[in-house]
C-alpha cells in the first residue's frame, strides 16, 4: 500500500519551530499544495483592490478600514485553512476480492492528531483507472473514421474517470473517521484505485487548498460471475475402490455423532446416544471423493470467435470453480496446456483467479465455428474442459459430454 500522505512529512526529521518557517510556509506553500481562489474569493479580491484605490484618492477613513477588513478576512481565510489540513492523515483501503460488473466498496481512514481543533469540509478526488497490459505497438490512424476516434476517446476517458468524495461531518480532534467509495469495476483485469488530491474549501469558501497525494493501489479484478445451466448428462465418476473423504458431508458411512443444532433434521437424531448422554446428539456422514473435479481452460485465440464469448467463457470457468470449491468437489485447475495444479486451499483458487483475470483479451476474431467440441487428445478422468457453445453460448464438457452451460 502507498505510503499515507500528510500536509506534514511523517517521514522527514521533526524540525524545530520558528515562526519566520511558518511565515514562509503560508507564502510559498510546499511541492503539490495548491491554492486557488473560488469566484467568491476573487470577487472579494477585486472588490478590496477597487476600494483601496477609492481610499488612497479619496483619503476617506471609513475606506481604509473596509479595506482592511476585507484584507483580513482573506487572510483569516488562509489561516484557518492551514490549520484545517494540521496534523490531518489519510490512508486509501481497497480490500480483494473485486469482481467484474460486481459493486464493491473502497475506503479512506482519515485520523486527526489535533488536540483541540477539529477539522471540517474535506473533499477527495478519487479515480479507478485500467492499467494496460502491455504498452500498445505504434500504429497509424489515418485511415480511422470520425466515429471511430469519438469511441476511443470516449473509453479512455470511462477509463479514467474520477470522483469526487465530501466528508460530511466534522472530524473531532484526536478522532477517526472513514468515508466510504462505492464503485463498480466493468470488466476484469489489473485496476488501480487512485486518491489524487484531498482538498477543503473551509472555512469561508475564499479559498481553496488541495494536496496531490499520489497514494494509489493496485487491484486484480476477477471475471465476473455467471448464471449457468447444469445438464444432467455429465457428471463426476468414481473409480471402484475409492475410499471416501473424512469429513462432513452426505455419504453413506457414518463419520461422527455430535450435538443438535437448529435446522438439523430430525431424522438425524441418534436416539440411543441421544438418551444415553442425556442430551440430543445427530449422525454426521463423510462425504465421498468421487465427486471430485478438475477445471481446464484453453485460451488459444483459434478456439474462440468472439470476445464477449472468451469473456463468457473465463465467466464460467470461474464460477464453477468457486462454486465446487464451497462444495469440496474441486481437484484442480489447469490453463492451456499447463499441468494440472491441485487445489488444496483458498489460496490456490485465488491464484488461478488471479491467472484468469490477468489473461489478455481476445481482440480479433480467431475464426472458430462454435462447435462445442472439447479438445483432442488424451482426457484426464473428471477433467472438465470450457469450450464454445454455437454462436455465442459456452459449455463445459466433462469426458465429451455437456455438463453445463452459459
Amino acid at each position: 500500500m502507498a505510503k499515507t500522505q500528510t500536509p506534514k512529512s511523517t517521514g522527514a526529521k521533526a524540525r524545530r519551530f520558528t515562526w519566520n518557517r511558518l511565515l514562509w510556509s503560508l507564502i510559498y506553500p510546499r511541492r503539490k499544495h495548491r491554492i486557488v481562489f473560488t469566484p467568491a474569493g476573487l470577487l472579494l479580491t477585486l472588490l478590496a483592490l477597487g476600494i483601496g484605490t477609492a481610499a488612497y484618492n479619496s483619503a476617506n477613513n471609513i475606506l481604509f478600514i473596509t479595506l482592511s477588513l476585507l484584507l483580513a478576512c482573506l487572510i483569516l481565510s488562509g489561516v484557518l485553512s492551514w490549520l484545517n489540513f494540521s496534523r490531518v492523515s489519510w490512508r486509501l483501503q481497497a480490500a480483494p476480492p473485486w469482481r467484474a460488473g460486481l459493486p464493491t466498496v473502497a475506503a479512506i481512514s482519515l485520523a486527526n492528531r489535533k488536540r483541540f481543533l477539529p477539522t471540517y469540509g474535506l473533499w477527495f478526488e478519487v479515480a479507478l483507472r485500467a492499467e494496460a497490459a502491455q504498452p500498445a505497438g505504434p500504429a497509424s490512424t489515418i485511415t480511422a473514421s470520425n466515429r471511430d476516434v469519438r469511441a476511443a476517446l470516449a473509453r479512455g476517458r470511462q477509463a479514467d474517470a474520477t470522483t469526487r468524495l465530501h466528508l460530511r461531518t466534522r472530524l473531532d480532534p484526536l478522532g477517526e473517521a472513514q468515508v466510504e467509495w462505492p464503485l463498480t469495476p466493468p470488466q476484469r483485469g489489473r485496476w488501480r484505485v487512485e486518491l489524487r488530491a484531498v482538498g477543503s474549501l473551509f472555512p469561508f469558501g475564499f479559498i481553496g487548498k488541495s494536496f496531490a497525494t499520489g497514494e494509489e493501489q493496485s487491484i486484480i479484478v476477477w471475471p465476473a460471475p455467471v448464471e449457468y445451466r447444469r445438464h444432467g448428462a455429465g457428471g463426476a465418476r468414481r473409480q471402484s475402490g475409492e475410499e471416501q473423504r473424512a469429513r462432513a458431508g452426505s455419504g453413506g458411512d457414518l463419520l461422527a455423532l455430535r450435538r443438535y443444532a437448529a435446522g438439523d433434521s430430525h431424522r438425524l437424531i441418534h436416539w440411543k446416544a441421544s438418551a444415553r448422554t442425556g442430551q440430543l446428539l445427530v449422525r454426521q456422514f463423510a462425504e465421498d471423493t468421487s465427486e471430485g473435479y478438475c477445471i481446464r481452460f484453453q485460451s488459444d485465440a483459434s478456439r474462440w470467435g468472439q470476445p464477449e464469448q472468451f469473456e463468457l467463457g473465463l465467466s464460467l470457468a470461474a464460477t464453477l470453480a468457486e462454486d465446487w470449491f464451497r462444495q469440496g468437489r474441486l481437484d484442480g485447475v489447469a490453463l492451456d496446456d499447463a499441468p494440472l495444479l491441485p487445489v488444496r486451499s483458498l489460496h490456490d483458487l485465488e491464484a488461478w483467479l488471479d491467472r484468469l483475470a490477468l489473461l489478455p483479451p481476445l481482440t480479433t476474431n480467431g475464426g472458430a465455428t462454435g462447435t462445442g467440441e472439447p479438445p483432442a487428445g488424451r482426457q484426464q478422468r473428471n477433467l472438465v474442459n470450457i469450450a464454445p457453445d454455437g454462436v455465442r453460448g459456452v459449455a463445459a464438457y466433462l469426458d465429451g459430454e455437456k455438463t453445463a452451460s452459459a
